[in-house]
């Protein structure tokens, strides 16, 4: 809804262009009352619950949520927010604040859209996937989330860590609160996640709006999801995030020359992940 846009009037994101270059880890931004306080209730109150058949398990080692790329299926109040994020009007602005010239929305929502984590669901730190599955020389270089979480507290963990590019150490860590927005750019070695099972109740999710941005044009290094064991990790718990990442791997080369669904890895992943954990 170009013209009107349901990001608060405060926000401009060209006014934070030096912060987000020299944020600690990597370039980032974190903004609270990003949307317009109605809008944001609004596509809190509409936000959908997992569990119908547009929503994908990604339920392996290094994962437990929920994803939904089915823009048609997004309620009206959620839909309008997406399509504005992704309009030209809004990606000028973070074209500005990131110094990255000729970003490009990506219609599809590919790995992105909204997300949900149930409770215990978690992601474990990673480098996202670097080039579009179905679009040949589209390189990702920036991430947007969009948290929609008001009765969230610190005590249930989630939040979204920051790790400097060795992998040594979190530099920051930003919790799921309601409205909040956070800005990065996606590369080989800009490590993220949240790993910790979410402790929330029963009736709970850490729910988000995922949307990625890509450039045109130049050399891609394609390469699928970088998941990293930490510092503290135990060698069997490294050898098994090594082990599903191979595995991804060898699904993401797959997608990339048939072009098949999320959904077929969820269920083989899933099973896979049941038996490891016997």
């Amino acid at each position: 809804m170009p013209g009107d846009s349901p990001i608060s009037p405060d926000i401009d994101l060209r006014r934070h262009t030096a912060t987000y270059a020299a944020a600690p880890a990597f370039p980032h931004l974190v903004l609270d009352g990003f949307l317009r306080e109605d809008v944001a209730w609004g596509a809190f109150d509409a936000f959908p619950p997992h569990g119908s058949e547009e929503w994908t398990a990604y339920t392996h080692f290094n994962e437990k949520k929920y994803g939904n790329t089915k823009l048609d299926s997004f309620p009206a109040p959620v839909r309008s927010v997406v399509e504005y994020l992704n309009s030209q009007e809004f990606v000028a602005q973070l074209s500005a604040l990131t110094g990255i010239p000729g970003l490009i929305p990506d219609p599809s929502l590919a790995g992105g859209g909204l997300h949900q984590s149930p409770p215990r669901g978690f992601l474990n730190i990673h480098a996202d996937f670097t080039a579009h599955p179905h679009q040949r020389g589209w390189r990702r270089r920036v991430n947007l989330l969009l948290f929609l979480n008001p009765h969230h507290q610190s005590s249930w963990g989630g939040a979204l860590e920051l790790w400097d590019r060795s992998m040594a150490r979190c530099r920051v860590s930003i919790e799921p609160t309601f409205n909040r927005v956070v800005i990065f750019n996606t590369d080989v070695d800009t490590f993220h996640g949240h790993p910790d099972p979410y402790a929330c109740p029963e009736h709970e999710t850490r729910r988000s709006i995922a949307l990625y941005y890509f450039t045109e044009g130049e050399p891609v290094r394609v390469r699928s999801t970088e998941y990293r064991a930490r510092p503290g990790d135990s060698r069997t718990k490294r050898g098994l995030i090594w082990a599903d990442k191979m595995l991804l791997r060898a699904y993401d080369r797959v997608k990339r020359i048939t072009g098949i669904d999320d959904r077929a890895a969820s269920r083989i992943l899933a099973w896979l992940d049941r038996y490891t954990r016997r």
